[in-house]
């Protein structure tokens, strides 16, 4: 690859290794006979601050395994790449092979570029994702590896902590405590994946199934997508019911460069898909601004599928009616505008989950409704 550099603490063969494409899909095949259980997969841009702490964590690592970190530096203009050569005695010491590659090209290629080329220069029937500025706790690819040894198909999450402490706290209280029905029946809200990105641990073989990232680049929700691919696939998802990662918030972080109406896209795409082609009409749970977005974004099959809003703001549910004005019909769609108590299931509902002081939720426990049958989260 034009401008790629790479260095290993290995042989020759270990820090190359071969890439095919197929079905525009990327599989990366490890070499026959490599013994290497697990490989942490770690994409750096810009990571010197958080390096060493990083760094630090895996080596104290308590898994009895053999080990490889694979580093992708994705066009670093700090010193990264210096920082991260000069641990490559504490590993060799270890016993964990340091695999660094990257690219000196004048801009990024991208978070899925970069942890694509990682996975392909490793070897490890299992990959553990890291992020550069995260921490993981010393238990982690031991716990994780013995789930997912029995569970082959699976991405792998765990709980987290996050600093600086009391950051995003109702986005981090969601993460843990998801049940494992929720894992699957909350994945269309906006927090995004269900099992969150820096948890991630799999097999090799299902990484294969599922196909590479996105190459997209910088607003392209990576993750997201291969979360979803991964479910289309038949994937199950579990977590670790254990703290085992310091997952780090700060301004420039990746995930602040997705554009918010391309992960809504992908959402309501995957819920057409997954829940409304099984259903012959539906309520939307809020005629408010979500609910009405909601409407306006799904197909002309699934909006006429809609037999009506419902709320609990009176004076939404006074105006009888929602008109889709920007519809071409004539006369204009009216939905109906109900309250919630004299609606009918199946919901999909649009208010966020966590913001009414525990409101929604428990009007949703006093219809008796279970989620993934009756009601699915969107927003």
């Amino acid at each position: 690859m034009s401008g790629t550099q790479e260095s290993s603490g290995g042989s020759e063969h270990e820090a190359k290794r071969p890439c095919t494409r197929t079905e525009s899909r990327q599989r990366c095949e490890p070499a026959e006979g490599d013994s290497v259980a697990v490989s942490v997969i770690m994409p750096v841009y810009n990571a010197s601050d958080w390096l060493d702490e990083c760094l630090q964590a895996i080596l104290e690592q308590d898994f009895a395994g053999r080990m490889e970190l694979s580093v992708y530096d994705d066009g670093s203009t700090d010193n990264s790449r210096e920082v991260i050569e000069g641990w490559r005695q504490r590993f060799e010491d270890r016993g964990i092979s340091l695999l660094i590659s990257g690219h000196t090209a004048s801009s990024p290629r991208g978070v899925g570029f970069a942890k694509n080329q990682a996975v392909c220069r490793s070897s490890g029937r299992f990959l553990c994702f890291q992020d550069a500025d995260d921490v993981m706790r010393p238990q982690r690819v031991r716990l994780q590896y013995e789930a997912a040894e029995v569970n082959p198909t699976a991405i792998i999450g765990c709980k987290v902590s996050r600093v600086p402490e009391g950051s995003t706290e109702r986005y981090t209280r969601w993460i843990n405590s998801l049940s494992p029905e929720q894992l699957h029946t909350q994945a269309f809200t906006s927090h995004g994946p269900t099992v969150v990105m820096p948890t991630w641990f799999c097999s090799r073989r299902w990484f294969q199934t599922v196909g590479a990232f996105n190459e997209g680049g910088k607003g392209v929700p990576e993750d997201l997508l291969f979360f979803y691919q991964s479910l289309r696939c038949g994937g199950v998802l579990l977590r670790v019911e254990e703290c085992l990662l310091v997952y780090r918030y700060h301004p420039h972080s990746a995930t602040h460069s997705v554009l918010e109406h391309s992960i809504w896209d992908e959402r309501v795409r995957f819920l057409q898909e997954c829940v409304l082609s099984r259903w012959d009409s539906f309520t939307v749970w809020s005629a408010g601004k979500q609910g009405r977005r909601l409407f306006r974004c799904l197909s002309r099959a699934n909006q006429e599928k809609v037999k009506a809003f419902c709320d609990v703001d009176e004076n939404k549910i006074q105006k009888g009616f929602y008109t889709y004005e920007e519809s071409k019909e004539r006369p204009k769609p009216k939905i109906p505008i109900l309250h919630f108590r004299k609606a009918s299931p199946p919901f999909i509902v649009c208010v966020k989950l966590d913001m009414t002081h525990g409101v929604l939720e428990e009007n949703l426990r006093s219809l008796q409704l279970i989620e993934g049958i009756h009601y699915y989260h969107f927003s």
